[in-house]
């Protein structure tokens, strides 16, 4: 039988402490993903940079469900896509392609997190992308890139335009694909992911009501960052992270295995 999270040995001693914490925090993302009702069977990922070897991340064991996934369970990889963990499960070459480019372009983005969810997706097929018609959209446009379809992201000669569109925001809409957001930490990558599958939502919702829409000033969306600092008091996704790890440990522990 393949194996599972159950089946795997427990890394947790033979990790650094830092690493473990991260691999803490991207399992239980992961789970959040599935909660949240983001994932797509198998087919996206999340990656987060290894702590002290800035060429090496974690990402998920291609095959397990986002909800079974664990701490000991995520797949350390290299700079070249190489498993440097004994795993029986194989890294999805897609995600490599995608996070081995960001990572590689941006040390600020310690998480890479990317979904095909359906109001996402629904979005990037729209021609004017996200539209300012919601309180949740002036944090997205504020640092918002596009990058055109090409294709399931299997070619190295695609990361350069991923880079490029990417840029150095913190979210990126793949055209035709799913949405794409980094941080400085998981919950950074993850609350940034809650902000742009919301917005796209509410304008799925918005725009099946048939009524022209009420748009956000433009000079409103240019003091976004300061206004996220004022709302959250400075801590950003500090001051949800807590209680969304509580959230996971009353609806689908075992993360930190």
């Amino acid at each position: 039988m393949p194996a599972t999270a159950l089946d795997l040995p427990n890394r947790r001693e033979q990790v650094s402490p830092e690493e473990w914490r991260v691999r803490v925090d991207l399992a239980a993302a992961y789970r959040l993903v599935a909660m949240f009702g983001w994932d797509d069977l198998v087919f996206t990922h999340i990656s987060a940079r290894v702590p002290g070897d800035p060429d090496s991340f974690l990402i998920n064991p291609y095959g397990m469900m986002f909800e079974e996934i664990t701490a000991s369970s995520l797949v350390k990889v290299d700079a070249a896509g190489a498993k440097l963990d004994d795993s029986p499960f194989m890294v999805n070459p897609a995600g490599f392609v995608i996070h081995s480019a960001v990572h590689a372009a941006r040390p600020d983005a310690h998480c890479v997190l990317h979904v095909h969810s359906l109001n996402g997706v629904a979005v990037s097929a729209q021609q004017a992308g996200v539209r300012p018609i919601s309180q949740q959209s002036i944090f997205v446009l504020s640092s918002l890139g596009y990058h055109d379809y090409e294709g399931v992201a299997l070619r190295d000669d695609e990361k350069p335009r991923l880079v490029r569109d990417l840029g150095g925001a913190s979210f990126l809409m793949l055209r035709n694909h799913g949405l794409l957001t980094v941080g400085g930490g998981v919950a950074d990558a993850f609350l940034n992911m809650y902000l742009f599958e919301t917005v796209c939502t509410i304008q799925v919702r918005a725009m099946a009501g048939g009524s022209p829409l009420v748009e956000v000033a433009p000079e409103i969306i240019a003091t976004a960052a300061q206004q996220a600092a004022q709302a959250t008091r400075g801590m950003g996704a500090g001051l949800v992270w807590p209680g969304l790890l509580r959230r996971l440990d009353r609806k689908l522990p075992g993360y930190d295995r």
